[in-house]
């Protein structure tokens, strides 16, 4: 009998292990597609010999993948990644297959903060004007970040109020946001908008540094985790007799998803759906174990988003769509499926 089991798990994880090989090999054919991809097109043997010997490649060639297609790239994985990690770690703390990142109110305040700078000229921290929008975002969405934590804390943080409060935060950001919107001219309500958007054509290798860290440091703090995340999925009770303070781990969750939303939202915009599609991929192949989920759901948040940027610039030649409308159209359909059927299988 142990034989058996024993053999069974082998295959459960080999197959696990396959997925996980199949989406990397996936992300890694989209990344080259996507530097291959814009108004001058580039064959695979030119961006691979650049990447790797950019010394020995044209300088037309080399400006065209170093200084505006890699970061752009790269930075679609890594916001990919961390999206995909933030949904999987709210679906979970929240137990709500429904849930994403935005579902707190995270991307609305970061919205009102980047309307701040771009209309009053308003910055958090007035010396980083190279990044007075991004930081002023980043800073907005830690203060609904303390915002929610504070009544969490108070009214002890079970999902249902630590929901109720981000509904309450993202409508009174987005109160903010239409008051400044309303305020605003023409050209600032322009800027206001293609951010709210969400792009990727920002990007400079100074922003990707700054994500990069960011998701380096939070990745290891949730993989500390898995298995208390794991045990969470059995319900609270159960979660607390195997030993778990499900309060604190909600508390953490929240703080950590908070960081990598806000990151997300702060250099690239808004990008929607990702964090909500990116779990339900990862649950249908990996099941519930976090230490394939969540490494799962984060690969198929990098795939999601490089695809929809290799599908900005592909839908009108010549013209770079905001890929925060992409991810909403493909995530959409996605999301009216799940409310249709709400496979138990799966959640």
């Amino acid at each position: 009998m142990n034989v058996e089991v024993k053999t069974a798990y082998k295959e459960i994880t080999g197959r696990k292990h396959i997925s996980l090989l199949l989406i990397s090999a996936a992300i890694f054919l989209t990344f080259v597609i996507d530097i291959m991809t814009g108004p001058a097109s580039l064959s695979v043997s030119e961006v691979i010999s650049t990447i790797l010997f950019p010394a020995y490649s044209e300088p037309s060639v080399q400006v065209i993948v170093w200084t505006f297609r890699l970061p752009v790239a790269l930075m679609a994985i890594v916001i990919g990644i961390a999206l995909g990690l933030a949904g999987a770690n709210m679906q979970t703390i929240l137990d709500n297959p429904l849930a994403s990142p935005y579902t707190l109110g995270i991307s609305a305040a970061a919205g009102f903060g980047a309307a701040l700078a771009i209309v009053l000229g308003v910055g958090v921290l007035p010396f980083a004007d190279t990044l007075f929008v991004p930081v002023n975002a980043f800073v907005f969405s830690l203060i609904s970040c303390m915002a929610i934590y504070g009544i969490a804390r108070f009214k002890k943080a079970t999902s249902e109020t630590i929901v109720l409060t981000g509904i309450a935060v993202l409508f009174l950001f987005n109160s903010l946001l239409g008051l400044l919107e309303y305020k605003a001219n023409p050209e600032q309500v322009q800027a206001i908008v293609f951010w709210l958007f969400g792009s990727l054509t920002k990007t400079n290798w100074t922003t990707l540094r700054i994500t990069v860290g960011i998701v380096l440091v939070v990745i290891p703090l949730l993989a500390i985790d898995v298995w208390k995340l794991t045990a969470l999925r059995l319900g609270d009770d159960k979660a607390k007799s195997l030993g778990v303070d499900v309060e604190r781990m909600r508390i953490k969750g929240l703080i950590l998803i908070s960081v990598l939303t806000a990151t997300a939202v702060a250099f690239v915009g808004t990008i929607g759906f990702i964090g909500l599609v990116s779990p339900h991929i990862a649950r249908m192949l990996v099941g519930e174990d976090h230490r394939y989920f969540l490494p799962c759901s984060a690969l198929s948040g990098a795939f999601i988003l490089s695809t929809a940027s290799i599908l900005s610039k592909i839908v009108v030649p010549g013209i770079i769509f905001p890929i925060g409308i992409l991810t909403s159209l493909i995530g959409i359909p996605f999301f009216i499926w799940l409310l249709l059927s709400k496979k138990k299988g799966y959640w």
